[in-house]
């Protein structure tokens, strides 16, 4: 068969369709060129938000129209949610939700020199206002031995930049009996392959002091944080059952900073959750302006069948006001990084060049602590480290 696969949401997500085609191709079918039909179309689908269910349906709906003969499974964490919803669509042939009883090893990469890496899937924590653990299922983990033999794999098929990569990748060893910084202490010792490794999101309370200072004296993991905060206010952390205070989200960033002055910091922050009033919101928007981090990844919020939160007696934030929070955080996020690039001007750094050109003829890569930067485009250079000035 020639076949297509559709990725919306998580580089999670990303990682499993690339494990997906591997799979097909093993089995003698063919990956689809572009333009050309295909007799198969796989839509992995996300259910984070609403927005998120909408554009799994206009995915299906495109697909279909561009490949009319093909056969359409939809598959994912929409699919797990909504299945009956997904299965009354006429483009749709077969419904497959995720299985949440075992753990399937999935690896991928983008554009050939960065690899997600899935260590972890599934959650226990339950927020009130999350469906993952619903789509996902139980936090699960393989052995590290395991995940060593990925990783291993990842790196002789040319990949230089690992991301590791999971729903709560700081719960790894939950369903192994291991720990997250055994993991990585395996990962920074693979050989004298030259590679390295960045964390994707890890929840404050599990990012532990000995995690952050491991990382700072380690051969191969980046200075590269992204932390879960959602709240800066800490009567809205109680409601969405968050299993910390802001107090140990800044003592977290404040250790980073004190053993990797040069870190990037992203932080996960969402806006219009129900309970938010006026007094908690601008308590929760004068912590975040204070807070010394590099970015903010910013989510607006939108209700979600079957979550705790829905059963709660809170004031509900109309959608102009969560749009309106959701862009002063925006312009908050912006000054941030700028501040970030800016204090880096004219230090040295290594960057790993990526292989895509612009149409002004440059290449951009990322340095350590992700900064992108660019430069003339050489095709010699792709997928190599370099040393720059910023």
């Amino acid at each position: 068969m020639v076949f297509k696969i559709i990725t919306l949401g998580c580089k999670l997500n990303f990682a499993e369709s690339s494990a997906l085609g591997k799979v097909l191709l093993e089995r003698g079918h063919r990956r689809a060129k572009p333009g050309e039909e295909a007799d198969l179309c796989i839509v992995n689908t996300c259910s984070v938000t609403d927005t998120a269910d909408h554009k799994d349906r206009q995915a299906i709906h495109r697909i279909k129209r561009e490949n009319p003969n093909a056969r359409v499974i939809v598959t994912g964490c929409y699919a797990r949610l909504k299945p009956q919803e997904i299965a009354a669509m006429v483009e749709v042939d077969h419904v497959i939700p995720k299985r949440e009883d075992c753990f399937v090893h999935a690896w991928s990469k983008d554009d050939r020199t960065r690899c997600f890496l899935k260590v972890q899937d599934g959650c226990d924590y339950f927020c009130s206002y999350c469906t993952i653990p619903l789509a996902r299922g139980r936090s699960r983990n393989p052995r590290i031995e395991e995940v060593v033999a990925q990783a291993r794999e990842a790196l002789q098929s040319g990949a230089k930049e690992i991301v590791l990569t999971g729903v709560n990748i700081g719960d790894f060893g939950k369903s192994t009996g291991e720990h997250f910084i055994d993991l990585l202490r395996a990962l920074d010792d693979l050989g004298e392959m030259e590679y390295r490794i960045r964390i994707s999101s890890c929840e404050p309370n599990l990012l532990t002091d000995e995690i952050i200072d491991f990382v700072a004296q380690s051969r191969h993991f980046a200075p590269h944080f992204h932390i879960p905060l959602q709240s800066g206010n800490n009567e809205m952390l109680a409601i969405m059952r968050r299993r910390y205070t802001r107090e140990l989200f800044k003592e977290r960033v404040e250790h980073i900073l004190r053993v990797m002055p040069n870190a990037f910091i992203g932080v996960d922050c969402m806006v219009g959750v129900r309970g938010e009033t006026e007094e908690r919101w601008e308590d929760y928007r004068q912590f975040v302006e204070s807070l010394p981090v590099s970015q903010l990844h910013v989510f607006t919020y939108s209700e979600r069948a079957n979550t705790r939160m829905l059963k709660m007696d809170l004031v509900v934030i109309p959608q102009q006001e969560r749009e309106r929070r959701s862009r002063i955080l925006h312009a908050i996020s912006e000054q941030k990084t700028q501040a970030f690039y800016s204090s880096h001007r004219g230090e040295q750094a290594v960057v790993l060049w990526e292989s895509k050109k612009t149409a002004d003829s440059l290449m951009s890569g990322f340095t350590e602590n992700y900064i992108k930067v660019s430069a003339p485009y050489d095709k010699s250079k792709t997928n190599t480290f370099e040393q720059i000035t910023i």
